[in-house]
């Protein structure tokens, strides 16, 4: 085992996978870091069930689809008896996405795209440790009937004054997926358009935002190359794909995607998104929800610095307290909000601008 000197002990992780080549190759890359030790690996949920008793490990890779007993019903026992923060794993199927959709849903912490090819292979092998140790520091939330204050569409909006400009900006990471259904499903029909980053891999992205269409009155769907910004529209951006805002002559707008580089290791990356607004901010309302790292921070702060209302998630109710922080930290927020006030809190800023 691993030691790290005087530093904090190592993040403890327990690899749950059927596959024999998998479980080494995630060991290896993960032993390979000098704050993460793998304490052990499971070829199903009965043999993880007995190791997670004996080793008592931190975080665990969870393969969603396994012999004996599949992944989810695994995880929903799991997150009953013995919470543990969990990275599932999950083809990029239809199937697979909306199984890694339930398992967000029931409490894992993030999603990983199952590897089937060299270039998938690769690029999950490069995000593990920072998603292990971004698990090993969150909070896990067990899924909870929503009391009557966190529930229900609120009502219709009786704006002020007509601003047909009128935007919101959400950007999301770790946890996100969640956070994002709990607010976009309180608001009404009459918002303003809705523009969301969300970190998630290439391909889940459709199908969360298919899941969010049969849950919201507003529309959703995952955004494509010169899809409009339109009132009661909520565009998502695909993965691996940045989305920004165009203003077109006669107050027109439009999102564009591209495979640019990524910006702070994410792509679909919020900084851009919220960069692309900043001629529209005297308009907008921007939010920053939980997830890791510090991507979209100092864009939502020249949002503000520009005429955008703001507001973070405060840390109680993230998942990760990562991305919300490093914005409060350099006063990019004007206020942190609990997620079971957040739809209103959006509507009440564009109620007073």
């Amino acid at each position: 085992m691993k030691t790290s000197g005087a530093r904090t002990p190592p993040v403890r992780v327990l690899v749950v996978d059927d596959s024999a080549v998998i479980r080494s190759l995630l060991k290896r890359r993960l032993d390979e870091h000098p704050d993460i030790c793998v304490v052990g690996t499971a070829t199903d949920p009965f043999d993880a069930h007995d190791k997670i008793r004996a080793l008592k490990p931190e975080v665990i890779t969870l393969d969603i689809e396994m012999p004996k007993m599949d992944g989810l019903t695994f995880l929903n026992i799991l997150m009953t008896r013995h919470p543990l923060p969990t990275l599932v794993m999950s083809s990029i199927s239809t199937q697979g996405s909306a199984h890694a959709l339930e398992a967000l849903r029931l409490g894992a912490v993030d999603v990983l795209a199952k590897p089937s090819g060299a270039e998938e292979l690769k690029i999950l092998l490069e995000e593990l440790p920072a998603k292990v140790l971004a698990a090993a520091g969150s909070r896990v939330h067990k899924p909870t009937v929503p009391g009557p204050e966190d529930s229900g569409v609120l009502p219709p909006v009786h704006w002020r004054e007509v601003d047909p400009q009128r935007l919101i900006l959400l950007g999301a990471s770790t946890g996100g997926t969640e956070a994002l259904r709990a607010v976009l499903s309180r608001l009404p029909a009459d918002v303003p358009p809705i523009l969301v980053v969300q970190h998630i891999p290439a391909h889940f992205s459709r199908t969360f935002a298919e899941r969010l269409n049969e849950e919201c009155v507003v529309d959703v769907k995952e955004a494509e190359a010169n899809d409009p910004v339109l009132p009661g529209r909520v565009l998502i951006a695909p993965g691996n794909m940045h989305m920004t805002l165009r203003s077109l002559p006669g107050g027109h707008r439009r999102v564009l995607l591209d495979e640019g580089p990524k910006i702070f290791f994410q792509r679909p990356a919020v900084d851009r998104l919220f960069q692309s607004a900043l001629s529209e901010a005297p308009h907008a309302v921007a939010g920053i929800m939980t997830g890791m790292g510090r991507d979209g921070a100092e864009a939502l702060l020249s949002l503000r610095k520009a005429g955008a209302r703001t507001l973070g998630q405060e840390a109680e109710s993230c998942v990760v307290y990562g991305m919300p922080r490093a914005a409060h930290e350099i006063g990019a927020c004007e206020s942190m909000v609990p997620l079971n006030q957040f739809s209103r809190s959006i509507l009440n800023l564009l109620a007073a601008q």
